[in-house]
């Protein structure tokens, strides 16, 4: 079974993962918007949408789309309603399951009043990472509704979602806006643009959360990654007031970043003596767990290397770069000697096939040339 799309996909471009910290205008919390979803199913329009559709799990956007009209009305009367007295908001926010969904609900009633264009947004930022020159990009920018910032928050999220290098977009605002000071920026009506980067920031957290020998390592680097450029876009550009909301929001994912990275960080040497040295007692045999986890530490840590001007993971880095380091080289030259020592020795030589693949993330590739060509003079060894 499918999981459930609020409003059959119809404000997908704006939604975000939960739970979050910083709240914006321009994204909806995933979770909340199902109970806006289900509130409108359960409670408001029964007869208009089909039991039988939500239980096989295929109504699509097209048949939610020719009522939506009538379900938008219901839904801005039953809050109107809520808002307008104390029993009806305590009824409502039942019904929805939590305080934040009804907070947020105006958020999500912009949202899919503007559902139209949100796929027009997305487009948008498609089409800027093909604009090379400039002064159409400042133009293109400028096209986007600055004068009403709800409808430009939500608008720029959809749109950040689809662009590469949101550094091109903040140097062309900030000359745009005539400077890089928070006044400037939000005197333009660029505002909602570095509010989508944060949330698009904050929206990478969920990635970095599964840590572990079966975590999809490849997910999680690829989220650290898109966090680095979209944060290096902000403080590479903008110049943040001491105390402002805008910096208390980056220092805030800054933090939540650095804690959830960092005990993995102080694992990965622990993993790779584990993974990679003979056992102390009994035959000697793989731990592939303990190998797997150290692969993937080893790719974790050489993008935290790549990555850690947006942490807070300085001395955390250090260590176990050094640490590691070190830690491989004892490790291969010992593998390798065994090898040597018995060519056909299977753990051995699987130790020193991933050795040299962590050697040539933590190294070099040149290194790890010069490592597969002992392997290969160690295994013709008689």
């Amino acid at each position: 079974m499918r999981a459930i799309k609020p409003f059959a996909g119809l404000i997908d471009a704006v939604l975000v993962e939960g739970p979050v910290a910083f709240p914006f205008d321009g994204s909806v919390v995933r979770s909340e918007a199902l109970a806006g979803w289900t509130w409108v199913v359960r409670d408001l329009c029964p007869d208009l949408i089909s039991s039988d559709a939500l239980e096989r799990d295929n109504l699509e956007a097209a048949d939610v789309e020719t009522i939506m009209p009538e379900i938008l009305a219901r839904m801005r009367d039953g809050y109107m309603a809520a808002t307008g007295g104390f029993e009806n908001g305590r009824r409502l926010r039942a019904q929805l399951g939590s305080q934040e969904a009804y907070d947020h609900m105006p958020v999500l009633l912009n949202a899919l009043r503007c559902r139209a264009l949100l796929g027009k947004a997305q487009a948008f930022g498609k089409a800027t990472n093909s604009i090379t020159d400039d002064a159409a990009l400042g133009v293109a920018l400028q096209s986007m509704p600055l004068q009403d910032a709800r409808v430009a928050a939500l608008l720029f999220h959809a749109a950040m979602g689809q662009v590469a290098n949101p550094s091109r977009l903040v140097t062309t605002l900030v000359r745009k806006a005539g400077g890089g000071t928070e006044a400037m920026i939000s005197r333009s009506g660029f505002g909602p643009l570095i509010d989508a980067i944060l949330a698009h920031a904050q929206n990478q957290l969920p990635v970095l959360q599964p840590i572990g020998a079966f975590a999809d390592i490849d997910l999680t680097c690829r989220g650290l990654d898109r966090f680095h450029r979209l944060v290096r876009s902000l403080t590479g550009y903008v110049e943040f007031e001491r105390g402002s909301r805008w910096t208390m929001i980056l220092a805030g994912l800054t933090r939540q970043v650095s804690e959830r990275i960092e005990p993995r960080l102080k694992d990965v040497v622990s993993d790779m003596n584990q993974a990679l040295r003979r056992g102390r007692e009994g035959a000697d045999r793989l731990d592939n767990d303990r190998l797997l986890a150290a692969l993937n530490g080893v790719y974790l840590l050489a993008t935290i290397r790549e990555c850690r001007d947006s942490l807070a993971l300085n001395a955390e880095f250090d260590l176990a770069w050094a640490q590691s380091g070190q830690a491989l080289e004892l490790h291969l030259q010992r593998n390798l000697e065994m090898l040597r020592q018995d060519p056909s020795d299977p753990v051995a030589g699987t130790r020193v096939e991933v050795g040299i693949k962590m050697a040539e993330v933590r190294f070099n590739i040149e290194y790890a040339d010069t490592l597969r060509r002992a392997r290969a003079a160690a295994e013709r060894r008689i």
